[in-house]
């Protein structure tokens, strides 16, 4: 397998339809949401991505076909008086899972952090979501907690409009 990660040019359209394939069959799996991307996502998302330079991706391409991708966003801790990454998307596409290829695009985004000054990686993963969880336990990754007396973190959301 010959594997070469690319920051995704959302100027470019090759790019940004190799990303937007891989986001869809992510929303369609069931962790994702188990429904295709709505249409004003698919309409708007590229230009939106493209007004943020605190956003990125980048897909793992196999023998030249897109497999992979990683969306991150800038965030800042208050406590480290540092920039964080947090990892918003991590999809391996159905046929090329088992690769190596999630910790591949992990890396790529640990190496970012660390030439951006990060402090750490952050990334959310779904309670039943065993087998994503497994891998990125296996990466280095735990639940988030300050103290044991005050538990792990939890991610909740509030939707508006």
């Amino acid at each position: 397998m010959t594997a070469e990660i690319r920051t995704i040019d959302y100027s470019n359209s090759r790019d940004a339809a190799d990303m937007m394939m891989l986001l869809d069959h992510y929303a369609q799996d069931p962790m994702g949401g188990d429904e295709p991307l709505p249409q004003r996502v698919r309409e708007t998302l590229i230009d939106e991505l493209q007004k943020r330079s605190f956003v990125a991706s980048a897909v793992a391409y196999v023998n030249g076909k897109p497999a992979a991708l990683v969306n991150y966003v800038e965030g800042f801790s208050t406590f480290a008086a540092k920039p964080l990454i947090n990892v918003h998307d991590l999809v391996v596409h159905t046929d090329f899972r088992g690769q190596g290829l999630s910790h591949r695009l992990l890396e790529f985004v640990e190496n970012q952090a660390a030439a951006m000054g990060c402090c750490k990686v952050t990334l959310e993963v779904l309670t039943e979501n065993v087998v994503a969880k497994k891998s990125y336990e296996k990466f280095g990754f735990k639940p988030y907690q300050l103290t044991e007396a005050g538990g792990p973190a939890q991610f909740w959301q509030k939707k508006i409009g």
